[in-house]
């Protein structure tokens, strides 16, 4: 290997596509001449198992005989977009509100892509959390597995607790 392939560059652009399934996805950074390769086990190292495609993200890549790949994930920002109402809810949190919620450290019970939702459950807490596909997106997430480890911002919705926002535990754990 020669010097410019071990050379760690700062990246920063948008998730391409992510497919946890395929266990990789690309990100597109300005000024690089193709995409760079992200490997699930990088984004694990990082604490999340997925990423929503368009989140702007922050990565340390080399040049390889194959192409550029992501080494390191920095940050990931989710998605840019309007937050929904989600089912009967008539209100949604106002982006300060949400900011000001604790984070609650929780555990996905399951998540169903197809479906468009899942449960968590909050650490020492009996009820399950609700988790929809729109409000995984804003948090930048994909996809959620059974058994992850994440932090949630949780509100009581006329149906019962719900989160608002999804956060890596790692990610939390950092500041």
């Amino acid at each position: 290997m020669n010097d410019e392939e071990l050379e760690l560059k700062l990246l920063h652009g948008r998730v391409k596509w992510f497919d946890p399934a395929k266990g990789f996805g690309f990100v597109v950074a300005e000024g690089e001449p193709s995409d760079i390769l992200l490997h699930a086990n990088v984004l694990r190292n990082y604490g999340q198992s997925s990423v929503a495609d368009g989140a702007e993200i922050t990565v340390r890549a080399q040049m390889t005989q194959r192409g550029i790949q992501a080494v390191e994930v920095i940050k990931i920002e989710p998605p840019v977009g309007v937050a929904v109402v989600l089912q009967d809810e008539s209100e949604l949190a106002t982006p300060d509100e949400i900011a000001a919620l604790p984070l609650e450290p929780a555990r996905v019970k399951w998540f169903d892509k197809g479906k468009g939702f899942g449960f968590a459950n909050v650490f020492g807490r009996p009820e399950d959390v609700f988790v929809h596909i729109e409000v995984l997106r804003h948090s930048g997430f994909a996809d959620l597995q059974s058994g992850e480890a994440v932090c949630l911002k949780i509100v009581e919705g006329k149906r019962g607790r719900m989160a608002v926002q999804v956060l890596s535990w790692e990610t939390s754990v950092r500041g």
